[in-house]
């Protein structure tokens, strides 16, 4: 049975970029209070509007717990924007392995569903960092190995 070929270095560190993008744009308004209050409100709206349920009530202890997470991952995105690695990717990929199994846990004790928005991209993106380092532990992975300079 044929194996599809690990992806190259430069096709590897463009998923770890275009994941901290992601990580970028979705959880930067969580960084601070005034923004997360913006994106609280924004996203009980949208499980209303969608039936999926509404966030509990705004609280200060919610907010220091979203400003945190929103804090440490606004920085983790910028580093693997601005240099990625592909060790930055396994270490992500364990990442989003961890976050997507505190989300299900919450989903499974009935917190709103539009945490399966954020689920699904962090399932996702997790197993696109995380599959290539196990498909090439028989074969060497290329994901360890330098490339030629500017294979950023």
């Amino acid at each position: 049975m044929n194996r599809p070929a690990a992806p190259s270095r430069v096709a590897y560190l463009r998923v770890v970029r275009a994941s901290a993008w992601y990580d970028l744009v979705v959880t930067a308004g969580f960084a601070t209070p005034w923004t997360y209050a913006l994106v609280h409100g924004a996203l009980s709206s949208l499980g209303e509007a969608w039936g999926l349920g509404a966030l509990p009530a705004l609280d200060p202890m919610q907010t220091l717990y979203a400003n945190l997470m929103g804090s440490v991952v606004v920085v983790w995105a910028l580093l693997r924007i601005a240099g990625p690695l592909p060790l930055h990717g396994l270490l992500d990929g364990v990442a989003r392995t961890l976050f997507a199994t505190w989300q299900a846990y919450a989903l499974a004790h009935g917190v709103t569903r539009v945490l399966w928005l954020f689920f699904v991209v962090e399932a996702a993106f997790g197993a696109a960092q995380l599959l290539p380092w196990w498909g090439a532990r028989r074969t060497g992975s290329p994901l360890t190995t330098a490339g030629p300079a500017g294979t950023r």
